[in-house]
């Protein structure tokens, strides 16, 4: 022994349960160690030790090879895809060719053998990945193993995605391998010896490849049928029809191991869980197993479950298959407590034709039993006496059960159902269907029946009394996911026809119907067609907690079978989230979206760099909303350092969204200095107008959700037809191919961008005012002058305030005299025309030239305080003869406070209070 080993031993003395660890040399020095290492109770060996004795010695390979194979399950997943490989080198399998592509027929024995042997472990690794493990704490000793472990499992975690994509292949292999009637050949060690020996042996029908242990082509078969029949179990969780290629492997598999000898057999069938697999096989495909369902009373239970004959044939059964079920209720899911509620209503029934004591259980049920149970108790009464009991007394019995029920239960509108059934007519008397009767109306008067809820998902009745319109409006009608689900498997029940369509309001992306209708299962496919349409119109409402729920099962589902699916409903899922955070923050909640959210949002868009460049039919679906509305999320939540900066390039150039985005985020981190900003601003112009050009293919209005510093021009000649607004000297001031600009696109843009900006913030009186603007210019008068006062009104506390100057500027102002001239209001003008820097004398005296005017004329004298408007006025009355109109004029003008003499602070100070007067008279009449 090595002194490393002795002091292993010596050190290992105080801890008797830990076994002695060999070093990789020791096997090179003593071969039999191998054999014994791997027969012993702990046989593990590390990767590294086996590659430090495939690199040092040779020879050494068969032998570990041979003795791996005998012990196979004690191995890790990483050591066993190493040696397979190996064996796969030393067996002469052609280097670089796909198994799939090789004729297992035409190589040596030995060589397809290996074949043969990688693939079904491959399936098998896959199957037996598949199923819980649980997960063991480490210990503190075990504490410096962690890293270890964690780089195997990663390893691990490779091998198995590897495995997996090669599944498909590995299963024609293996299906290939059926074909073969002849005996093929395992290497042993005296094969591998001969290989080792000489290495340049051609790979023939020579010595090495049939000396080998012979493995007839029934012990492969039956292992190979197993093998594929777990494959095909497994799959059929995503593809119900592959159970039928499980459950016929599985038959031959069975039929097989009955011809074999099992105490020299090779064949490593774990008996126990095919007949598992068997039995799932049966029931999932409905087979029906004569001979089975006469010699077991599990398999004649099954078939009347599978038959759904839960009458009279089941009450001949004792309490044990009640109890039994009631055991593993916990482990199952709704539909076994549904067997376990006509087993007990089975017993009940029967309890009762023998004159027995109704069971706790049974008393249990009736305290809140659903509307499917009470269906089927009736069903079963009524078979019960019809088939078995139709004497008087067995009547008698019934009539009694049927009262107790009425007694007991403490639902009135369920105690009805009972009393309205034919058996309570026929059996009861009419004394005690009266008592009866006065019983439940009594109760019924205490009960506000109009307060029930909807009935749950388990009130569905099962029973054919319930008819398929029944179901689709309740089908319509439902948000609750298991619901749909279960409504759903009771349609497909009745009619075999697409329910889909059912509501014509049921809508998906045009994107994803393809890609859903083409699910072959006809229930799963209406499942995740409605789910989404009801998910989305719940998102459309704001709904969005059931929204979640119906996109959260919906995700479930496609998980299970469609990995395209599944990314398309983490897409709404996200959307959603989007959507939400948006609609909330509408409602004044400004808390920031979390960091996750905003993660999610950027992983999206970094997606679409590689999934928009995919040109092939079968690529993943994407909406064009969800990328557009995760660029406006990132806009509105200024996460401008990311589109300005860490936005990767690629996508800027593949994504026009992106590209936007990116310039609207580095226009506005620039505002702060405009100059600097031009360039960016310029080039943001250049692009919306590209947009709205009418050569344009693709025009698409805006939904406003951009950030709102961003805004156009109506560009025209005459000064008051354009548009102003907030940081407008950022933007070029004039356009080099105004006929290429599609200005009906722009003007419909422009509102739907203020109309939202607005919704978010109706006190922006720069917003306020390009509201106005856009109404004036699209000849909207008397709106453009509500949007006008209204900005007025948010910067001076409704005009108790003067209005700051750079809101009421001379070409606003001048917009609301030429709105009132246009609105035939030339009173109004005349007042206005003194709110300019220099009063508009020449247009005060035309419009009060104007005869035709729609306001009151002389009630807006008051707030004239120009003195030569005033002197005009009277002089116009006195010409045209309109003493009363001249007095009211001479009147004001002889008010002191308009003396010329006053102070130049009284003039102001009058001046202020008639505009104040004024301004509030317009509120008053375009609010």
């Amino acid at each position: 022994m090595s002194a490393e080993a002795a002091d292993r031993e010596a050190v290992s003395g105080s801890r008797p349960c830990t076994p002695p660890q060999a070093s990789w040399f020791e096997f090179l020095l003593d071969p039999s160690l191998l054999e014994q290492h791997l027969q012993g109770r702990h046989p593990g060996i590390c990767l590294q030790q086996i590659r430090n004795l495939l690199r040092e010695k040779n020879y050494i390979l068969s032998d570990f090879l041979f003795l791996s194979f005998c012990l196979i399950d004690s191995l890790t997943i990483p050591v066993l895809n190493m040696l397979l490989n190996e064996l796969l080198c030393a067996s002469r399998v052609p280097p670089g060719v796909k198994h799939v592509d090789l004729d297992l027929s035409t190589l040596p024995p030995t060589t397809a053998m290996a074949v043969l042997i990688y693939n079904r472990w491959a399936i098998r690794t896959i199957v037996l990945s598949s199923f819980p493990e649980k997960q063991t704490k480490p210990g503190p000793h075990q504490l410096n193993m962690m890293s270890l472990v964690q780089q195997e499992k990663e390893l691990t975690d490779n091998i198995l995605s590897v495995l997996r994509e090669q599944a498909a292949d590995s299963i024609t292999v293996l299906e290939g391998a059926l074909n073969i009637k002849k005996d093929f050949y395992i290497h042993t060690l005296r094969t591998l010896d001969l290989l080792a020996a000489d290495p340049s042996t051609a790979n023939g029908e020579t010595e090495s490849s049939t000396a080998g242990l012979r493995i007839s082509a029934d012990h492969l078969h039956c292992q190979v049928h197993y093998d594929l029949g777990g494959i095909h179990f497994q799959q059929g969780c995503s593809d119900p029809s592959v159970y039928e290629k499980a459950r016929e492997h599985f038959r031959m598999a069975r039929e097989l191991l009955t011809k074999l000898d099992s105490s020299a057999s090779l064949c490593c069938v774990d008996e126990q869980r095919l007949a598992g697999y068997w039995s799932a096989c049966k029931t999932l495909t409905e087979a029906s197993d004569p001979s089975e369902s006469q010699l077991t009373p599990y398999g004649q239970i099954s078939c009347f479950m599978r038959n759904h004959d839960y009458g009279v044939k089941l009450v001949v059964y004792s309490f044990n298959i009640l109890f039994v079920c009631l055991c593993v209720l916990n482990d199952r899911d709704r539909s076994l407590e549904e067997v376990c509620h006509k087993l007990c209503v089975c017993n009940a029934v029967r309890d009762a034709l023998e004159g027995g004591v109704l069971s706790v259980s049974f008393h249990q049920l009736l305290l809140k039993p659903s509307k499917n149970t009470i269906s089927f108790l009736l069903e079963v009464c009524t078979r019960s006496l019809d088939k078995e009991h139709r004497s008087e007394t067995s009547k008698r019995k019934m009539a009694i059960f049927i009262k107790t029920v009425c007694n007991r239960l403490e639902d009135v509108s369920l105690a009805f159902t009972v009393s309205s059934h034919k058996l309570f007519m026929e059996l009861l008397h009419d004394e005690e269907k009266k008592i009866l009767m006065e019983q439940m109306r009594k109760t019924s008067a205490t009960v506000n029946l109009s307060a029930k809820q909807l009935p749950s998902f388990y009130d569905i009745p099962a029973s054919a009394s319930v008819n398929i319109s029944q179901l689709e409006q309740q089908l319509i009608l439902s948000l609750d996911p298991r619901h749909i689900r279960q409504i759903l498997i009771e349609l497909h029940g009745m009619a075999e026809r697409p329910f889909w369509r059912v509501n014509s309001k049921w809508e998906v992306p045009v994107d994803y119907v393809n890609v859903i209708l083409a699910i072959k299962d006809n229930l799963t496919r209406d499942l995740v067609y409605i789910l989404m349409a009801k998910g989305l119109h719940c998102i459309s409402i704001k709904d969005f907690a059931h929204a979640r729920q119906l996109f959260t099962a919906c995700l479930e589902l496609v998980t299970e079978f469609s990995p395209k699916l599944r990314q398309v409903m983490l897409n709404e899922l996200l959307l959603m989230e989007v959507r939400g955070h948006e609609a909330g923050a509408a409602e004044g909640n400004m808390e920031r979206p979390p960091p996750d959210l905003v993660s999610r949002v950027r992983g999206y868009l970094e997606m679409r760099i590689h999934v928009t460049s995919q040109h092939c039919s079968g690529y993943l679906p994407l909406r064009q909303t969800v990328g557009e509305e995760c660029v406006v999320f990132m806009l509105n939540w200024r996460e401008n350092e990311y589109l300005t900066l860490q936005v990767p390039q690629s996508l800027v150039n593949s994504n026009p969204y992106i590209k936007l985005g990116q310039l609207i985020a580095s226009t506005c981190k620039e505002l702060p200095g405009p100059k600097e900003s031009r360039r960016t601003a310029k080039e943001l112009w250049e692009v919306v107008v590209q947009i709205c050009s009418v050569s344009s293919q693709h025009k698409r209005s805006s939904d406003g959700r951009v950030i709102m510093y961003m805004i156009f021009f109506i560009s025209q000649d005459d000064i008051v037809n354009e548009v102003t607004a907030e940081h407008i000297s950022i933007w070029p001031s004039s356009l080099a191919n105004l006929q290429s600009v599609d200005v009906e696109a722009v003007v419909v843009t422009l509102k739907e961008l203020v109309n939202y900006a607005l919704s978010l913030n109706p006190n922006n009186q720069s917003w306020l005012c390009t509201q106005a603007d856009i109404y004036f210019v699209t000849n909207q008068y008397s709106a453009a002058m509500h949007y006008y006062l209204q900005a007025g009104t948010v910067c001076s506390d409704y005009f108790t305030k003067p209005v700051p100057p750079d809101v009421y500027t001379d070409q606003v102002l001048k917009r609301m005299i030429k709105c009132c001239s246009l609105l035939n209001c030339h009173t109004q003008v005349a007042v206005l025309c003194q709110f300019l820097r220099e009063v508009d004398y020449m247009t005060a005296f035309k419009a009060l030239q104007e005869q035709n005017s729609h306001d009151s004329m002389d009630s807006f004298y008051d707030y004239i305080w120009d003195v030569t408007i005033l002197e005009y006025l009277t002089y116009i009355h006195h010409k045209r003869g309109e003493s009363d109109k001249r007095q009211v004029a001479i009147k004001a003008i002889g008010q002191t406070e308009l003396n010329s003499s006053n102070p130049e602070e009284v003039l102001q100070l009058a001046a202020q209070k008639r505009k104040k007067k004024f301004l509030q008279a317009l509120a008053k009449l375009y609010f």
